[in-house]
């Protein structure tokens, strides 16, 4: 059986919780409290965070990879798309998300009341992509991926980092509600995390 070390409000964790659930395979999730985390943890992620995937002898980390290997080894649904150059837009497209959208959270989550900057940046950032869901249902088109997956725990983060989307990111966030509204990320809340948005 799989085990993954998740933090119950960390939203890399919440990524792999996603999938999990969405594969409806057996695992099973062990709660990592993010400021008392146990010694353990920097024992098989030398970079001592979560979420981390223990598969046997198999040790992964950072929530991209642990997603493509689920993926991967349990095909159905299948997440990425199976043509090379579609899974190489997905990966691009999953790079510039690392880029230009989570490389903020750790401020917004340490210290949100200061991070104007951050919160704008995201903000204009998540508007840019609104328009391309008046013609489709999610990031690769009419099937739900790896892509929906990574950014769905920001969406859902939304008021709990104070970031306002203005209204011409009404797409944006009737797209939201098709992710939210999906079994496996219902399934993936952790009850910290339900309690994130109004």
């Amino acid at each position: 059986m799989m085990n993954l070390y998740s933090g119950t409000t960390d939203p890399f964790s919440h990524r792999c919780r996603i999938v999990l659930f969405e594969k409806g395979m057996d695992f099973q999730v062990i709660d990592v409290d993010l400021f008392n985390k146990p010694e353990d943890i920097a024992v098989i992620n030398p970079y001592n965070r979560v979420p981390v995937l223990v598969d046997r002898d198999l040790v992964l980390y950072e929530s991209n990879i642990i997603n493509e290997y689920i993926d991967e080894r349990f095909p159905h649904p299948q997440l990425m798309p199976p043509d090379p150059i579609m899974r190489a837009r997905a990966r691009q497209l999953l790079h510039t998300f690392e880029h230009e959208l989570f490389s903020h959270i750790d401020v917004l989550e340490k210290n949100a009341k200061s991070a104007e900057k951050e919160r704008a940046h995201v903000r204009d950032q998540l508007t840019q992509l609104a328009p391309m869901f008046t013609k489709q249902k999610f990031l690769l088109g009419d099937e739900f991926s790896m892509l929906d997956v990574a950014i769905a725990p920001l969406l859902w983060r939304l008021d709990h980092y104070g970031i306002e989307l203005p209204r011409s990111a009404a797409p944006l966030m009737k797209y939201a509600e098709r992710i939210f509204s999906r079994q496996g990320f219902i399934d993936a809340m952790t009850p910290s995390e339900k309690v994130m948005r109004r």
